[in-house]
């Protein structure tokens, strides 16, 4: 049977943003609720083995609370350490493993429909706040295979691929990191990408490092191609052009659960995926529902990540004074608003 229970706040995404959220509103005397479908950072948790960030460390902290690390720039398993940590020192609850269903505006609340392992539970919250991100849901190619089980939206670690045909699908700043890795590892690797060349926005240590290996032919490159069909063994082009792949790794980015959306009531543009929001407050077009981080920006994800995102429960929780700061600590991101 389901139980019922009243959360003045629940949060719904237990990664940076999330959790900073669920400092500001208990700075304020509130006690949120956090939860999470995955595990805590479950969006770090799902990035390689040993990688480290290209945003310095003071730029990934939460609440005020140190990020210490061994070299100039933290690793995937320091700021996993580091975000439990800020849960532990906090006192923040926090409940994994549970995913929300929808959330019912009622008399007394948002009737919040929660599912967990070991059943659904109903919550009324006062206020619902979303950052939930985007990393669960991958940009689909929609092509026969793409469900076989050596085909991943997600790269873990070169090491399991070498000496295997592997073909990455993408060109952006993913695919290349993983081509060039995968390369590096052993593996035998071709880089099949819609675009003619390799995008403007590649990192700029990467991009010539990716150009070389493909000059010299030590990665195959295929542009301007289009996926029709993954089999057992290959990957099917446009023109009929197969690829041997004992790997794929589908790096083709990823998007804001629109669905949930959808079933909560947030008005958003069909194409953009941008939602309308307050955009001092970030409360959307639902009363008492409020978005956080890169969900706020639609399917323009790299507009909003930790280094501004952390500063939005300030603007949801906080007064004017607050919301005032949290734009002046990050004044030269550009928030559109859906309008």
């Amino acid at each position: 049977m389901p139980t019922s229970s009243r959360e003045a706040v629940l949060i719904v995404g237990a990664g940076p943003i999330g959790l900073s959220c669920a400092i500001s509103a208990t700075r304020r005397g509130l006690l949120p609720l956090v939860i999470d479908a995955g595990a805590i950072a479950e969006s770090i948790v799902r990035y390689p083995v040993g990688m480290t960030f290209f945003t310095t460390p003071e730029r990934l902290e939460i609440g005020g609370h140190p990020l210490v690390c061994a070299g100039a720039k933290a690793t995937r398993e320091e700021a996993l350490k580091y975000y439990r940590g800020v849960v532990r020192t906090e006192k923040l609850r926090v409940r994994t493993g549970a995913k929300l269903l929808k959330a019912v505006p009622s008399p007394h609340g948002l009737e919040c429909t929660i599912a967990g392992r070991l059943g659904v539970d109903t919550m009324i919250a006062e206020r619902v706040v979303l950052a939930t991100g985007y990393f669960d849901h991958p940009n689909a190619l929609g092509v026969p295979g793409e469900q076989l089980p050596h085909v991943s939206h997600y790269f873990d670690e070169a090491h399991r691929s070498a000496g295997l045909d592997v073909v990455v699908i993408g060109g952006k700043n993913s695919a290349a990191e993983t081509a060039l890795q995968l390369f590096r590892a052993g593996a035998k690797v071709t880089l099949v990408y819609r675009g003619a060349s390799l995008p403007a926005g590649v990192k700029y240590w990467l991009k010539p490092d990716l150009e070389n290996r493909i000059k010299a032919g030590e990665i195959a490159a295929r542009f301007g191609a289009d996926v029709v069909e993954i089999t057992d063994r290959e990957v099917v082009l446009g023109g009929g052009v197969r690829i041997a792949a004992d790997r794929v790794y589908a790096l083709t980015g990823y998007h804001p659960d629109f669905d949930l959306f959808s079933k909560i009531g947030i008005a958003f543009d069909s194409t953009t995926g941008r939602p309308k929001l307050n955009p001092d407050t970030l409360e959307t077009t639902v009363p008492g529902v409020y978005l956080a981080g890169s969900v706020t920006a639609g399917r323009k994800i790299s507009e909003v990540f930790i280094e501004n995102g952390r500063f939005d429960g300030e603007k949801i929780f906080g007064d004017a004074g607050a919301r005032a700061g949290a734009d002046e600590r990050y004044s030269n991101i550009n928030r559109p608003t859906g309008e």
